[in-house]
């Protein structure tokens, strides 16, 4: 893998932990960088909790065009850090950046902090990224901008200031605007996501996994890792004696062939929570989370 320059010899390991109990529902193994991982895992969670209503919170690595707009075709809420503007981008007066330029979505134009209008010729023009990803973007500029008395503070530029509009753009803005509503929301991420790897990695050492080749079997070792994780976690939130009760009636149910005959696996475990004893304590721990 390569990361800001630096290779890297390892796996990827991207997962969807729920905010409210810290518990992984998905994980994948991949060797590729996290700027396209975004969109498939969001739609696996879609997939998973029959239901888009749910917020995704995602550091400024996953920031990409392509990856917002799948989340949110999806009709998925993002909330995903912005990376920070190179500074060859930036205006002579940051009060002239490009966030104070209003975007007019009815006629397509631009209206610069001086009160300008820029407009597009309609041309899309195409954009290769350093890691070879194509995009297309539009420009705005206008005439006005030749004798503008604020043109040394808008530009550096010794004709007019060009706007670049991303096929992206309303994705980025819907996101932006996300950030600066639920700021509370995206500074619980790394409390949520980073747990659970804080406990497999600090307090149980996995640090590394212990398959040698192949992607298929590093994803059965993380998946092992998770499963242990999940089963802690799932009995310090239940209780421990509660967990073991659910998994030894849960065996006894699986390997019952009297039970088997003519019943789902479904109406199995709805059975197995209407267990008097079992359907008590659950409730109990319930109201206790």
């Amino acid at each position: 893998m390569v990361r800001n320059n630096i290779t890297e010899v390892s796996y990827n390991v991207q997962s969807t932990v729920d905010a409210k109990n810290n518990i992984p529902i998905d994980y994948k193994v991949t060797n590729e960088n996290d700027s396209k991982a975004m969109g498939n895992m969001v739609q696996r969670a879609k997939s998973i909790l029959r239901t888009n209503e749910f917020t995704a919170l995602y550091d400024k690595g996953f920031h990409t065009g392509s990856e917002l707009k799948t989340a949110q075709d999806l009709g998925v809420e993002t909330i995903v850090a912005i990376p920070g503007v190179p500074s060859t981008s930036q205006a002579p007066d940051p009060m002239f950046n490009y966030e104070f330029f209003r975007y007019n979505n009815e006629d397509d134009t631009y209206t610069c902090p001086g009160g300008q209008v820029l407009r597009t010729n309609g041309s899309w023009y195409r954009q290769l990224s350093s890691t070879g990803s194509v995009s297309w973007f539009k420009q705005y500029k206008t005439k006005a901008c030749r004798n503008c008395p604020l043109k040394l503070q808008c530009t550096r530029s010794k004709k007019e200031r060009l706007i670049h509009r991303s096929e992206y753009a309303e994705y980025y803005e819907r996101n932006h605007i996300n950030i600066q509503q639920k700021e509370h929301l995206y500074k619980r991420r790394q409390a949520i996501v980073e747990h659970p790897y804080g406990t497999i990695k600090r307090q149980w050492g996995f640090n590394y996994i212990l398959t040698k080749k192949g992607i298929a079997r590093a994803s059965s070792d993380v998946g092992l890792i998770f499963i242990a994780y999940n089963l802690r976690r799932i009995g310090n939130i239940l209780t421990m004696n509660l967990l073991k009760e659910y998994l030894r009636m849960l065996v006894l149910l699986l390997f019952c062939k009297k039970a088997l005959q003519g019943l789902k696996i479904r109406s199995l475990l709805t059975t197995f929570f209407r267990t008097p004893i079992i359907w008590r304590e659950y409730q109990g721990s319930l109201k206790t989370a």
